[in-house]
């Protein structure tokens, strides 16, 4: 028997799932990058102590070092939501308000690809 795949540009509900199940789910379960992650916990230590959100953080780097799942290990150690979207999925300025006004207060915005957001955003 052949198993067959549909190919889409969005993700699934079972590939989300597996994708999430995947991912670490603390610094501790994070392999690699370990400058990088004793900075973010840190950071994440220092804003949950004062009470407040996160400042503004830019994780870069080629893709497959684990951006996204750092953004998820620090909504989850903060205890807010995650809304991810991509630089190329926000076209205008009112794609991009439409998407901060949704935002409860603390939740954390991970917005992949950034470098593809147009200039006029």
């Amino acid at each position: 028997m052949q198993d067959r795949r549909q190919l889409a540009p969005e993700a699934e509900e079972a590939d989300a799932d597996l994708d999430l199940s995947l991912r670490p789910r603390s610094f501790d379960d994070f392999v690699g990058q370990r400058q990088v992650v004793d900075k973010l916990r840190v950071y994440v230590e220092a804003a949950r102590r004062r009470g407040g959100a996160l400042d503004h953080t830019l994780l870069s780097g080629p893709p497959g070092l684990g951006k996204t799942s750092l953004a998820h290990i620090v909504a989850r150690e903060m205890g807010v939501d995650i809304h991810i979207t991509s630089g190329p999925a926000i076209e205008r300025k009112g794609d991009l308000a439409g998407i901060l006004t949704a935002l409860a207060k603390g939740d954390l915005l991970f917005i992949d690809e950034i470098h593809r957001l147009p200039r006029v955003v």
